[in-house]
């Protein structure tokens, strides 16, 4: 069963499973069956990261949360290079649909996006940063290529070069959005488990 952090006549927001892909054939058609209504995506996770998602309950639903979608904020370690405590990451993007991967690239050209991503430091341990982190964008890979091509790809991220054997630290912990169902602006937040690499972290101190 997936854990249902908010449920009403137009919009539910879960807990998404780490390893359970957040579209068709994933957590859209758990949530079907869980619910017992239709469930569109409003947005996205990758695959291996969990933490918090919106489902709209009607495409119109849907669409109005994508509009509405106000902040969407993420945990992530990375390891301690960073020469700030606060920064904002700009970069263009592209990416291969070939190979599932994203790419910095340096100008402008068909298929090439900005990112955008705001980030705090919120802990430091040996080697190690937590950060948590706000887009201003939603590209595909985003948060795991800004930091990886700095030389600090997110623990566990294999696919960006980190060499850790351990789930990818990546958490989507907090969303603000307008509810369709009543125009209510409501905001959730959740920390990850107790479960590497969260576990070297306490959560409680840092909320």
């Amino acid at each position: 069963m997936v854990e249902i952090v908010y449920d009403s006549p137009q919009a539910a927001v879960v807990i998404k499973p780490c390893g359970l892909g957040s579209e068709e054939k994933g957590l859209v058609t758990v949530l079907r069956d869980q619910l017992g209504c239709d469930i569109f995506p409003v947005h996205r996770l990758d695959q291996p990261v969990g933490g918090l998602m919106i489902y709209g309950k009607s495409p119109q639903a849907a669409e109005k949360l994508k509009n509405d979608l106000l902040a969407k904020e993420y945990l992530a370690i990375v390891p301690d290079q960073l020469t700030k405590d606060e920064d904002t990451l700009e970069d263009l993007l592209f990416h291969d649909r070939t190979r599932n991967k994203t790419f910095v690239v340096s100008r402008q050209r068909n298929g090439v996006k900005k990112a955008v991503l705001h980030y705090r430091v919120l802990e430091r341990k040996p080697g190690v940063a937590l950060l948590r982190i706000a887009l201003q964008t939603g590209r595909t890979h985003q948060i795991r290529v800004q930091f990886a091509s700095r030389r600090m790809p997110l623990l566990g991220d294999g696919k960006y070069g980190s060499k850790l054997n351990t789930p990818i630290a990546l958490w989507s912990c907090h969303l603000r959005f307008r509810d369709p169902s009543d125009g209510i602006i409501r905001e959730f937040t959740r920390m990850p488990p107790a479960v590497p690499p969260w576990n070297q972290h306490d959560f409680e101190y840092l909320k």
